[in-house]
């Protein structure tokens, strides 16, 4: 048996920590498909087949809303805060304050990013460059990718000098070859709660609230926190 998984890339790496235990105890196989959490729904609303849905809070209480989610089948997974990245090994630069955010990224020569159109992390950064007035100055910088877990990977194989990146925490300790420099200042912060939930058509319904149990009780807590999850 299949059981259909769309989620965003905030949990990737915590669905491949999990999932081959879980498949097998289970006896099925995962179908996982990860991106931003706009093209997520947008896969679901086309009719893509989903058992189990993570994507942010809000957007389930939406999609339950409109009958797409079995209300009362979420449950959170934790909070995940944005972060800045460099390569393991390259300096990490201060971002602490908007002063420091802004002077390294300014010196950056490559800036690694999510979707800014439709990737939660990848929106709020491009607005952060023009609250900072310099999103013209970094503009032939910027490299986006559909999600902040492509975009890290992407940096983590670059060879090339002076690279930045900016996506959840998540996907940033996710992701080898990448360190977390520090997190967006307080002034830009962006916590998003993330929310697992059992879709209405799901084909495995029962089978999919045991994963959404797994995935959100004391037995998956330290992957969670490691991960970047707060809670």
């Amino acid at each position: 048996m299949d059981l259909h998984i769309l989620s965003g890339g905030a949990a990737q790496g915590l669905i491949k920590a999990l999932g081959p235990a879980f498949s097998a105890g289970a006896d099925v196989e995962l179908k996982n498909t990860f991106g931003a959490v706009g093209v997520i729904k947008e896969k679901l609303l086309a009719g893509v087949p989903c058992d189990v849905l993570i994507v942010t809070a809000a957007m389930i209480e939406e999609l339950a809303d409109a009958g797409h989610v079995i209300a009362g089948s979420g449950a959170p997974l934790g909070r995940v805060k944005t972060g800045v990245a460099v390569r393991t090994g390259d300096p990490a630069p201060d971002v602490s304050t908007p002063e420091a955010l802004k002077e390294a990224m300014l010196a950056a020569r490559g800036i690694y990013f999510p979707d800014p159109e439709r990737a939660t992390a990848g929106i709020h950064f491009a607005n952060v460059l023009k609250k900072l007035g310099i999103y013209a100055d970094v503009e032939r910088f910027l490299r986006p990718y559909p999600n902040g877990a492509t975009a890290m990977h992407q940096l983590a194989q670059s060879t090339e000098s002076g690279l930045i990146g900016c996506t959840q925490v998540t996907e940033i300790l996710y992701t080898d070859n990448v360190t977390l420099a520090g997190l967006l200042p307080v002034e830009f912060e962006l916590s998003t709660v993330y929310t697992v939930a059992v879709c209405t058509k799901a084909g495995q319904p029962e089978i999919a609230a045991r994963l959404v149990r797994l995935l959100t009780t004391e037995p998956s807590q330290s992957i969670r926190e490691q991960g970047g999850f707060e809670f």
